[in-house]
C-alpha cells in the first residue's frame, strides 16, 4: 500500500519566491505535490489559488495544502469558507506543532513577509511531523463545521 502523503500548494503573488523551494523541499522529503499556482509574481487574486488547494483537500484529493501569501489571513480565510477545511496560520514551528496537535489543521497557511524560508520550512516540517492529539481537542475540532 502506497503510504506517501500529498499535499495541494498555492498562493498569490507575495508568496511566489518561497512557492517553488517549499515545493522541492517537499518532494526531497517523498512528498506529492500538486502546485495551483499562481506561477509568477505579478498581482493576482489569492482566493484563485486558495479555493483550488481548499477544495483538494476537501475532496480528499491530497491529504494535506500549503497556502501561501504575504500576511496569511487572506488564504486562511478564504480555504476556511470550505467545510472539512482548518486552515491555520502559523509564523513559527511552536505554532505550526499547536495547530496540527490541538486544532487538527489540514492546510498550513504562511505569512511569507513576516517568515524567512528556513523559518517555513520549519513550520512545515513541524507540521508534517505532528499529528491530532485527539483526546478533549476531538470534541472541539468536531464542533468547528456549521450546518
Amino acid at each position: 500500500m502506497d503510504t506517501q502523503i500529498s499535499f495541494a500548494v498555492g498562493g498569490d503573488h507575495a508568496g511566489f519566491d518561497y512557492k517553488d523551494q517549499l515545493i522541492d523541499y517537499l518532494k526531497s522529503l517523498n512528498i506529492k505535490v500538486q502546485d495551483f499556482g499562481t506561477y509568477s509574481a505579478d498581482s493576482v487574486d489569492y482566493p484563485d489559488f486558495a479555493h483550488p488547494v481548499a477544495e483538494s483537500v476537501e475532496k480528499g484529493e491530497h491529504d494535506f495544502g500549503l497556502l501561501l501569501c504575504g500576511s496569511a489571513n487572506g488564504v486562511a480565510i478564504t480555504a476556511n469558507k470550505h467545510q472539512g477545511i482548518r486552515a491555520g496560520l502559523a509564523w513559527n514551528s511552536e505554532v505550526a506543532q499547536l495547530i496540527r496537535l490541538h486544532n487538527d489543521a489540514n492546510i498550513l497557511c504562511l505569512p511569507v513577509r513576516f517568515i524567512s524560508l528556513e523559518e517555513s520550512k520549519k513550520c512545515l516540517k513541524t507540521f508534517i511531523d505532528t499529528s491530532f492529539e485527539g483526546g478533549r481537542h476531538q470534541n472541539r475540532v468536531d464542533k468547528i463545521i456549521c450546518c
